[in-house]
């Protein structure tokens, strides 16, 4: 997040390419028939009266030329929403140095943190041809965030302070602005997030599935038509912006979609009606096409090393990277290795909401879990399974962050099993059975079963060497391997003991970014889901937070919100971050994790490092990839 003083300069960054009017634009070759047909207008006729202006700064890359088919492989039909990802085109986006950027909005006016004035770009089309305007907020904001049968609950959370909607105002045709009584900084990044909140909808496309907007005869029809359940049914079915289930659906992105689901290949074609050009007046996306061949994720290592893949890092590991490298000259990529900004690459959770008795009571001993972390030998792991090239650390925030302190990062990391067994002593757990496994205080062994989503092997070379480390403190795991769905839905009903994941998901934040993940916030928190649960849903479900210190994160994550001041944000992050590390309520284990990344040898403006992760930065989003261009030796236009 960013601060007034910040959204002065964003504010006046987004208005220095006026210019772009007088711009002479070229049209782009993949349109060239349908604009000769006159069934496109020319290229200076589909862009807004302002468009975006992209310039090329950065080392390496450059103004690009049109053409050709990029082709990536996901693992299932519904992996495709990661094309909204990759895309990234937003109302506010951030750059390569995380500072927020208007992007489909031609500029941002923020006042005290709670009142937004948000300006479109005059001309600016959805991509098929209908503009794109206050009307869509409006529709949005009406006709589905407030309407009782599409939204039971309401706006998102996200526009919620202190349990008041904001008031939004349709100021003009290009003017919407959203304001609170209070701060609301997490608007902002909501809007620029990975999976962005979408505060507007297509609503000249949608309007004929919305009840309001047709008969009750037409509404009949078309829910019978479509043989669904009712006009609710109907609008949710078309309208789902992130989804990309609907090729009909206008987008604000790069590309659309052109292959309805079920399919084993999708094909997303160049917007006609995207709103950035390049300094020379050239359209985006330099790519036409994008083709997206659907695999089983175990093949897909395979498949990135045979060369059918232009651009791939899902579904690829660092256990990857030696085949991987294996393959570059043969078939036409380059590895690359990215950094990754987790606060930690696998980090274990003990589930303080575990409904045993006995095992919730040993969890919430901070003890135990220092003896845990203590226990594990990291730099044996960053060895044998990352060459040395990973961080030894716990669940904290990453050097690159300006709220790096070594002592979070170590407290509780070093291995020292000594220490450890006297701490497991010190809490009487000192009987041990013929195995010399440790026996909890009603008797039973201490065996924990460590639940995974299945999908790495890598998650289970590191728990092996996790489960060797244990067993010198008389502590026995087993793996479990599950289902992704079946994973979560054990943890949120309390039936896991100890799950594995990825630890803090941004580990590169400021003092403006939300502290949120440092407290009991969300039910999607492996250590606490039922207390999360509990604060997502203002007390309707879950358990109230009945420890202290976790009482206390909440707190502090309520003070951050409401903090005027950097100085204030800072401190409290501070607090939090002292508390949250010393109370090892996650066990890190390694971060910094390279992550591999195939790129067609040809493809251009793709940077040689990187940062790869999921929000902020969007995966490759924050790159923008439609800057990134086949160079003339490379693929041509189909």
């Amino acid at each position: 997040m960013t601060s007034l003083a910040a959204f002065v300069a964003l504010l006046l960054a987004a208005l220095m390419p006026a210019g772009a009017a007088a711009m002479d634009f070229v049209e782009t070759p993949y349109f060239a028939v349908p604009v000769a047909e006159g069934k496109l207008p020319p290229v200076a006729g589909r862009l807004p009266d302002e468009p975006s202006v992209v310039r090329f700064p950065h080392p390496g890359t450059e103004p690009g030329r049109h053409g050709g088919t990029l082709d990536m492989v996901f693992a299932r039909s519904r992996d495709i929403r990661v094309m909204v990802v990759y895309s990234y085109a937003r109302l506010v986006g951030y750059d390569r140095d995380y500072e927020l950027r208007p992007d489909l909005l031609k500029a941002v006016e923020d006042e005290e943190g709670r009142i937004f004035t948000l300006h479109l770009r005059p001309g600016h089309r959805w991509s098929d041809g209908q503009p794109f305007t206050s009307e869509d907020f409006r529709y949005w904001w009406e006709d589905i965030a407030n309407n009782a049968e599409l939204n039971p609950a309401g706006p998102p959370r996200e526009l919620i302070v202190d349990g008041e909607k904001p008031t939004v105002e349709i100021v003009d045709e290009h003017t919407v602005r959203y304001s609170w009584d209070k701060p609301n900084p997490f608007f902002l990044p909501e809007l620029a997030a990975a999976r962005p909140m979408y505060i507007y909808a297509p609503s000249t496309y949608l309007k004929q599935y919305h009840s309001r907007y047709r008969t009750p005869e037409e509404i009949e029809g078309l829910v019978k038509q479509h043989n669904l359940r009712d006009w609710v049914a109907l609008h949710y079915h078309f309208g789902r912006m992130y989804t990309l289930e609907n090729p009909s659906l206008p987008t604000l992105q790069p590309w659309t979609v052109e292959t309805a689901p079920p399919a084993s290949r999708f094909i997303f074609r160049r917007n006609p009606f995207y709103h950035r050009v390049d300094e020379l007046g050239q359209q985006l996306p330099y790519i036409d096409e994008v083709a997206v061949q659907i695999a089983n994720s175990k093949l897909i290592p395979a498949k990135a090393g045979a060369g059918e893949s232009d651009l791939q890092a899902r579904n690829i590991d660092f256990h990857n990277y030696t085949f991987l490298k294996q393959g570059e000259k043969r078939n036409g990529y380059d590895v690359r290795l990215w950094r990754t900004a987790r606060g930690s690459h696998i980090a274990l959770f003990p589930n303080l909401n575990h409904k045993d008795a006995g095992w919730r009571a040993l969890f919430r001993e901070t003890a135990f879990r220092r003896a845990l972390s203590l226990g594990i030998d990291r730099f044996e792991i960053n060895q044998a399974i990352y060459f040395g090239l990973a961080q030894e650390s716990g669940n904290a925030v990453l050097p690159e962050s300006p709220l790096h302190r070594e002592q979070y990062a170590r407290r509780w990391a070093e291995y020292d099993p000594v220490r450890a067994n006297a701490l497991l002593d010190g809490l009487g757990l000192t009987k041990r059975d013929s195995r010399g496994i440790r026996l909890l205080p009603d008797g039973r062994p201490m065996e924990i079963i460590v639940e995974t989503a299945g999908e790495s092997s890598e998650e289970t070379d590191v728990l092996q060497l996790v489960h060797d480390s244990w067993m010198k403190l008389g502590i026995k795991i087993h793996i479990k391997p599950l289902q992704r769905e079946v994973f979560r839905n054990r943890i949120f009903a309390g039936s896991t003991m100890m799950s594995v994941w990825s630890g803090l998901e941004n580990g590169i934040p400021t003092a403006d970014s939300s502290p949120a993940e440092l407290a009991a916030t969300s039910q999607q928190q492996l250590q606490w889901p039922k207390w999360g649960q509990h604060h997502e849903t203002s007390g309707k479900a879950g358990a109230a937070v009945d420890l202290d210190l976790v009482d206390a994160l909440n707190a502090l994550d309520r003070d951050w919100r409401y903090a005027r001041t950097k100085d204030e944000r800072r401190r409290i992050w501070h607090d939090m971050l002292h508390i949250f590390t010393d109370q090892v309520y996650t066990i890190g284990i390694v971060s910094a994790v390279p992550q591999p990344v195939v790129v067609n040898s040809r493809l251009r403006n793709v940077p040689e490092k990187g940062v790869y992760n999921w929000d902020p930065g969007a995966h490759f989003g924050i790159y923008r990839p439609d800057t990134f261009w086949f160079a003339p030796d490379g693929k041509q236009p189909h």
